[in-house]
């Protein structure tokens, strides 16, 4: 097994926002609470520790009792869900959608990286229990993100129509999806584990929650993972306050607004990642879920015909919080006030909208979490970590996008020199003396001489161009040897673990993929990690 390392800043892959908050560039320090470093969470402990009431974690245990009654799950699994009911228990936490088969391979780096950076902190505070949570996003709507799998360049879809939150959505025509994975799968060992997986994960429950956290479980209930579905009363009645005082005042309309501003003024970079509605709640029913709107006096439920005074919709929050789902703006702050966490891990565009929340989060007097940007991992085979050699392909230059890539090495192994910069910087100097000259005499000569070096370096651009295509042509077979593994560890252009699917790399290493993952994936590194199995 090898190991490899690379600066995010380096992969070409991030954005500057959060290459700058990795770098902890002092502007954006107004926008977290802490940094992700482990003598830090000491500080974020006890603050967290003094805004959790005793009532919310008996809350909290008795629902996960509830969700977990009919899953066989670890002993570890229910410790963790047992020691939640302590002052001393604090969660880490990722979330994630409910993607068909884990989707993307990132679902399982986020949890790896929930679930290391508990244990890492266990030995640093061996006084407090840690524990890893995955939140799912049982109460998305937007089944076109999550209703497929990419298996070998093939996207495996699950056709249906969908209304409401997507957790509550019955399994009806996975079947089908499950024979066409079952055929590319083939037919060998690994492979009839995932199919067996597969089935009775989505054959044999009844909706898209319960067999999500089948899944999650089975991957990982031996590390003590305790998942979560928030899409319960119980919970809700305890958000109840900052709903009603969502629906009066709008108040987190104002306070992201502001932030975002803030953020958008230090850097045209830093797009704002979310925009935030004046009320940032949904209605939720069956087969429902659509934003609340305040207009001519009155609430509206978007596309139905749904309507309250001021009076009758804080009834209906009273006596049915379970109807009001927070959107993107407001579920962060709602997974804080519920859980005793210290820590949000999870993707770069993630990390984005939580440094929209910050001021929110000090209006309505909760603590912010630590941020911290999930593992990323680029894995390699034996078969592929010769061919990068043979190539003479370094980690820096597996990262590039796929021209530049090309040129830069087809320049390299080149017998000519294929770069004019030489070239250029000659003649700029040429054009140099000209200006000076032209200034001496004529300045209106000046015109006809910028005219004339702009002609002549798009000369030797033209020319330079041409070489180099002439060359990739007489060098096709190298180029397409480096194309071929280039475009195998970066599916589609993009990062691989952004579209291929674990199940690829279950059938090489099977059960072995996961503690592997768990033994390299280090959360606090602050490194893109490149390893071979």
């Amino acid at each position: 097994m090898q190991k490899n390392t690379i600066p995010f800043h380096k992969t070409g892959y991030f954005s500057s926002l959060i290459c700058d908050y990795l770098d902890k560039k002092s502007e954006l320090r107004q926008f977290y609470n802490r940094f992700p470093e482990l003598e830090n969470f000491k500080a974020q402990i006890e603050e967290k520790r003094f805004s959790v009431r005793a009532d919310s974690r008996t809350i909290l245990n008795n629902v996960l009792k509830n969700q977990y009654q009919n899953i066989e799950t670890s002993e570890l699994t229910f410790q963790n869900i047992e020691s939640l009911q302590s002052e001393n228990t604090f969660t880490i936490t990722t979330g994630h959608q409910l993607n068909l088969f884990t989707g993307p391979l990132y679902f399982l780096y986020k949890i790896v990286s929930t679930i290391n950076l508990s244990n890492e902190l266990k030995t640093k505070y061996p006084d407090y229990n840690f524990v890893p949570v995955y939140w799912m996003a049982t109460e998305d709507h937007d089944f076109e993100e999550i209703n497929y799998i990419n298996f070998k360049g093939k996207k495996i879809r699950w056709h249906r129509d969908s209304k409401g939150a997507v957790g509550e959505l019955n399994t009806d025509g996975l079947e089908a999806v499950f024979n066409v994975l079952s055929e590319e799968l083939g037919q060998s060992k690994n492979a009839a584990i995932l199919k067996t997986l597969f089935k009775k994960t989505y054959l044999e429950h009844a909706n898209l929650a319960d067999a999500t956290r089948f899944l999650a479980n089975e991957l990982f209930a031996e590390n003590g993972l305790v998942i979560v579905d928030a899409n319960d009363a119980d919970l809700k009645r305890q958000f109840i306050p900052i709903i009603e005082d969502e629906l009066i005042n709008q108040t987190s309309f104002e306070a992201v607004s502001k932030t975002t501003k803030q953020l958008n003024d230090l850097s045209t970079n830093y797009k704002a990642q979310v925009n935030p509605r004046e009320i940032n709640i949904f209605y939720l029913k069956e087969n429902l879920r659509e934003r609340i709107v305040f207009e001519d006096g009155v609430y509206k439920v978007l596309n139905a015909e749904i309507v309250w005074s001021k009076d009758d919709i804080l009834k209906e929050v009273s006596e049915y919080p379970e109807r009001f789902s927070p959107n993107v703006i407001m579920r962060p702050l709602y997974q804080e006030v519920i859980l005793p966490n210290l820590c949000y891990i999870g993707g770069g565009g993630e990390l984005a909208y939580w440094f929209q929340l910050k001021y929110y989060f000090n209006k309505v007097e909760v603590p912010f979490p630590i941020l911290l940007l999930r593992n990323s991992v680029l894995i390699q085979t034996e078969n592929q970590n010769k061919k990068l050699k043979n190539l003479n392909i370094s980690t820096e230059d597996v990262f590039l996008k796929r021209n530049d890539f090309i040129n830069k090495k087809v320049r390299e192994i080149s017998n000519i020199d294929i770069d004019f910069t030489e070239q250029k910087n000659h003649l700029i100097k040429q054009f140099q003396e000209l200006y000076k000259l032209a200034e001496q005499t004529d300045k209106s000569f000046l015109g006809a001489v910028k005219a004339q070096e702009v002609k002549q370096l798009k000369g030797l651009d033209n020319l330079e161009k041409r070489l180099l295509k002439s060359q990739k042509k007489k060098l096709s077979d190298h180029v397409l040897r480096m194309t071929d593994i280039k475009n195998e560890l970066f599916p589609d252009q993009s990062l691989q673990e952004r579209n291929t699917n674990f199940s690829e790399f279950y059938l090489e290493y099977g059960e072995l993929l996961i503690p592997n993952l768990i033994k390299n994936l280090e959360p606090l590194k602050g490194d893109f990690l490149i390893v071979t199995l």
